[in-house]
């Protein structure tokens, strides 16, 4: 090879071409180049994807000895999922025994409800759900207890969501639940042995709105009595209406017409950093 110092010329193209190399290294090695995101706005967005909201789900499929069919209720998933992601959290779905969600109250019309039902990648996500034993409650700032009526058969024996419950809230985070969803509280302790929701101001379906679709004798317990038993301070309004209540970062609403109200709270609660 020639001896760059015998050429002065090519000496000085050899310098700037390393200068060069090095330059195009630095910016490889995550220096501010027009093509590189800045450093912050990454940061936030990587920090975004780990917060997470579990919504919960029963597994059960039928209305007692009647034979019908019941499961998770529709609206109580897709209204709180829509809340959830249009605050910039993120949304995992679990359920008492995994895999496919049997669902009720179907409308493909219904436009929070349609993504669930068109067989894209939501769908698929749902009916894909992690069985509740394989729930890590740590990954979660929140976790809903949607409604239907399977809950009242499979979500209050279900001591993995119990676990997972007091655990969120023990640790700061937002427990949340809609309509039957509640039925996933009725036997959840905290660590002092107390019932979560002894003391607190709750709503859940009501004994006046279970008579008024004549399944107060097929459901295995009437839930606002159950809570009331459990030293819940329960808050009834009109059969159908709106109803949400807030008692610390416990967040409960009466019927399907509160599912977004609940979502809406359980937002507010969480710290600035889960939004």
């Amino acid at each position: 090879m020639t001896n760059p110092d015998r050429h002065p010329g090519r000496r000085a193209a050899l310098t700037t071409l390393l200068a060069a190399l090095s330059a195009v290294s630095s910016g490889c090695a995550g220096g501010n180049t027009p093509d590189t995101a800045h450093p912050n706005q990454a940061q936030t967005e990587e920090k975004n994807m780990t917060q997470r909201v579990l919504i919960a789900m029963t597994s059960h499929d039928k209305k007692g000895a009647t034979g019908e069919s019941t499961g998770a209720y529709l609206p109580e998933i897709a209204h709180p999922y829509v809340e959830f992601t249009k605050a910039g959290i993120a949304v995992d779905f679990a359920s008492t025994r995994g895999g496919r969600v049997p669902l009720e109250g179907l409308d493909k019309v219904e436009p929070a409800s349609a993504p669930f039902l068109d067989g894209g990648a939501l769908a698929g996500r749902l009916h894909d759900s992690t069985p509740a034993d394989r729930v890590d409650p740590s990954r979660y700032a929140a976790v809903f207890f949607a409604g239907g009526h399977g809950t009242m058969w499979d979500f209050p024996e279900n001591e993995a969501f119990a676990r997972v419950a007091a655990s969120i809230y023990e640790r700061g985070g937002v427990v949340g639940a809609v309509c039957h969803g509640p039925a996933a509280l009725v036997n959840v302790r905290l660590s002092s042995g107390q019932y979560l929701v002894a003391g607190k101001a709750v709503s859940a379906f009501t004994n006046e709105e279970e008579r008024a679709v004549k399944l107060d004798a097929v459901v295995p317990f009437l839930l606002q009595d159950r809570l009331v038993e459990r030293g819940a301070l329960f808050q009834p309004a009109a059969p159908w209406q709106k109803q949400v209540v807030v008692a610390e970062r416990l967040v409960t609403g009466q019927n399907p017409a509160s599912a977004a109200g609940v979502a809406e709270a359980m937002v507010r609660l969480l710290p600035p950093e889960a939004r």
